[in-house]
């Protein structure tokens, strides 16, 4: 349990087959089920540049050892990122999320993470530290598949960058479970628009969790709505594109065909955006000359 960095770096080089980790919430079930059996772990949660949240310029950093319950309750991520909030108020339990870390659940690279596409969809970063220096990569390229990273001998996460300003005025994130709460993602989705006053979109990004080795990302899907009006029709090709991109597996939670039929209908939920639907979005509706359709609020 290392108190400083050079710490680590010491432990880390005297014990290399190390597993790291922060609450333990993913890695110690599995030890428990006998699924890993590390010779040694490495704690990092008394490493204090790895936790928190910093502004720095036109960025935020979000350190991996912060839990997702200081992520719910931070100002910035609620007013910048609202679509990663959303997210994490339906991952696990109140005491999953007081122990539970972003990074461990970067790190796990599980297909139904739960961070993880409203991560894609914000374009985050992953900062990856050795005793060298540090390195950046797009989320994307992070995660390689089911529990793959791109980290390297001696490498660590040490946490997350993103944007504050994106442009983005409508957020929304929905997964699909076998109940409605401590579930693990059947399917997921997470989208973010830009759309205008007459609900034409400007531009727009979708990422499905839980359908593929890895979170399913479209260019194809995100220009597919660019220039048309948020309305049903619109939706409907990109749920069909939707449906077509994903490559879910049958298993104990649902069936592949039921995946895609899925995958395909969250998206169709943005209907109601524009018909008195209730979607997160607290840039948009401030807004002093917007009125969403129907009369619809903005969750």
């Amino acid at each position: 349990m290392p108190d400083r960095l050079d710490d680590l770096w010491d432990i880390l080089a005297e014990h290399p087959e190390g597993t790291f980790f922060a609450g333990g919430t993913d890695l110690l079930v599995k030890i428990r089920n006998g699924r890993l059996d590390p010779p040694c772990l490495i704690g990092l949660e008394r490493l204090e540049p790895f936790k928190g949240v910093r502004v720095s310029g036109d960025e935020v950093f979000i350190g991996a050892c912060t839990t997702y319950t200081t992520l719910l309750d931070h100002p910035v991520i609620g007013n910048d990122f609202p679509i990663l909030v959303r997210a994490i108020s339906v991952l696990g339990s109140p005491p999953v999320r007081n122990m539970g870390t972003i990074g461990g659940n970067l790190a796990t690279a599980s297909p139904a993470g739960d961070t993880l596409p409203p991560l894609y969809v914000l374009g985050a970063e992953v900062e990856i530290l050795r005793k060298e220096g540090a390195r950046r990569m797009g989320v994307g390229g992070f995660i390689r598949g089911p529990g793959e990273t791109a980290l390297l001998p001696g490498e660590i996460v040490s946490g997350i960058w993103l944007k504050k300003e994106q442009g983005f005025n409508l957020h929304h994130y929905e997964k699909v479970g076998q109940r409605k709460a401590q579930a693990i993602a059947v399917v997921s989705l997470a989208a973010v628009l830009k759309v205008n006053r007459e609900l034409t979109v400007e531009a727009a990004r979708f990422a499905w969790g839980s359908v593929g080795p890895t979170v399913v990302t479209s260019d194809d899907a995100d220009g597919a709505l660019v220039g048309k009006p948020l309305c049903a029709e619109a939706l409907e090709t990109v749920a069909a594109l939707g449906r077509r991109l994903v490559s879910p597996i049958d298993d104990i939670r649902a069936s592949a065909a039921y995946r895609r039929i899925v995958a395909g209908n969250l998206i169709l939920r943005l209907s109601c955006y524009s018909s008195g639907g209730n979607f997160f979005s607290p840039q948009l509706s401030d807004s002093p000359d917007f009125e969403p359709a129907a009369g619809g609020s903005l969750f």
